[in-house]
């Protein structure tokens, strides 16, 4: 649907012959938060790699705000306003903190308004301030998430993509990294929180969904599962 910020569409991938995604679809409304869970190897790491053309589908579609992307390159994809805080970070570690953040910086498209720059990432996160010229390598772990999501957003995303950004922190670290992103939320960007975490994702999603060996299990508005009294955790193995 057009007023979908991004959708997959009854989707099938391969790693080679490895079967990975069966017959996926989820959708992220614009302004609002989908959480999406599942145990390690469910499928969730290779719905984003879909969704910013690093795993092309063998079937089903890919749309930005209604626009087809299937196939589409990866900067043909992040040029329309989808940015990635990939896992594990995968900062330029021989580069500085500044370095990271201006490599990254695209102007939106469309005439839309520049949110982020260095100045208003520096903002967000103000040790990236005091650290512009350390070397990004050697950050600690909580530090290098915050550049990983500062560089995504110097792309000036409209939707943005968050492959487990508590994996590794320190409780405290993961509490800033939640603030950041309800934040963000209340900001009006669009974001796809990928997490094994289900009480963090219940706590700040609209939306969920549970994949589990690359199929849909659970999907609904947080509310809704709620009201149903669906346990997420049963669904992630967790009791």
């Amino acid at each position: 649907m057009a007023n979908d910020a991004l959708a997959l569409s009854e989707i099938d991938a391969f790693y080679g012959d490895s079967h990975v995604l069966h017959d996926v679809s989820l959708r992220l409304g614009d302004g609002r938060l989908l959480g999406l869970l599942g145990r390690n190897g469910a499928g969730k790491s290779s719905s984003m790699h879909v969704a910013v053309g690093l795993l092309p589908p063998r079937r089903g579609a890919v749309t930005v705000y209604g626009r087809q992307v299937t196939g589409r390159a990866p900067e043909a994809i992040a040029a329309l306003g989808v940015a990635l805080v990939p896992q594990g970070r995968r900062v330029f570690k021989s580069l500085t903190v500044r370095e990271n953040l201006a490599v990254a910086g695209r102007r939106p498209r469309g005439g839309l308004p520049m949110l982020w720059t260095l100045e208003t990432v520096a903002t967000l996160f103000p040790r990236l301030r005091e650290r512009g010229k350390q070397i990004a390598g050697s950050l600690s772990g909580g530090e290098q998430q915050m550049l990983a999501i500062g560089r995504a957003l110097m792309s000036n995303p409209r939707v943005l993509l968050m492959d487990e950004p508590s994996e590794g922190l320190a409780p405290q670290i993961v509490a800033e990294v939640m603030s950041t992103i309800r934040r963000l939320k209340a900001e009006g960007l669009s974001i796809v929180l990928v997490e094994q975490n289900a009480k963090l994702v219940a706590d700040v999603a609209d939306d969920i969904v549970i994949l589990n060996s690359g199929r849909v299990v659970v999907e609904g508005s947080a509310a809704d599962l709620r009201r149903r009294g669906i346990d997420l955790r049963q669904h992630l193995g967790i009791y």
